[in-house]
């Protein structure tokens, strides 16, 4: 019986890793909450830096649901598009004096003048949830391994109930931003940030595509 129940936790976990995909254009309608918070725990189950920040009973993790079309997310948008502005110019001066950042970064820079010429941050107002997740900050700096553990976990659970997942990968950079922590209710560089969009996918996408395991394995033995 064991065996059969392993087999079967196997077949479902393979299922969901192939199905695990971004999904960058949303439904309007809105999930439950509760499905929400279903994800958010599973993000909480993610590993963290216990030796970087305490035990699991400090407060290390924190999740800030921001919903479409909400005060909250009226004010937050321009500020993250701010951001987005800010990026561009940083990079597009860096890459003058620059020639292999200016190869490297010329599919980024196009993407970020995209966003700001449509006025729009994809994930940021245009999917019915915006959830950012803070970690505490702490010594060895380990916050974004831990927020990837986390939003792996999210992005894992939501695909298991059938929701679309997009990483909002500038909210990164808003973690030093005065106003944006602000509208959290957290101090400035305090905190390391990292969010994504939640809502019913609008396409249905193929699995991904990988290379077979043997092609990028190399065996030790």
């Amino acid at each position: 019986m064991c065996d059969d129940i392993s087999v079967q936790k196997n077949v479902y976990l393979d299922q969901i890793l192939a199905e695990r995909r971004s999904h960058r254009r949303f439904r309007p309608e809105f999930c439950g909450e509760d499905e929400i918070r279903r994800i958010l725990h599973a993000g909480l189950l993610a590993p963290f830096a216990a030796a970087a920040v305490g035990n699991s009973h400090d407060y290390f993790r924190r999740f800030f649901v921001v919903r479409k079309g909400s005060e909250s997310m009226n004010a937050a948008t321009p500020l993250v598009m701010r951001q987005v502005e800010k990026m561009s110019a940083v990079l597009e001066d860096a890459m003058q004096n620059d020639p292999a950042l200016r190869v490297k970064a010329a599919g980024f820079v196009r993407r970020l003048s995209m966003i700001q010429s449509a006025g729009v941050i994809p994930g940021v107002g245009t999917a019915p949830y915006y959830i950012v997740v803070a970690e505490r900050r702490g010594y060895p700096p380990v916050e974004l391994q831990s927020l990837a553990h986390c939003l792996e976990n999210m992005w894992l659970k939501a695909t298991a109930l059938g929701l679309g997942f997009q990483l909002i990968s500038v909210t990164s950079q808003m973690s030093r931003d005065p106003a944006f922590c602000a509208l959290l209710g957290l101090a400035p560089g305090e905190w390391e940030l990292m969010g994504c969009a939640v809502g019913y996918p609008a396409d249905e996408l193929s699995p991904s595509i990988r290379p077979p395991v043997e092609d990028v394995t190399v065996w030790f033995v």
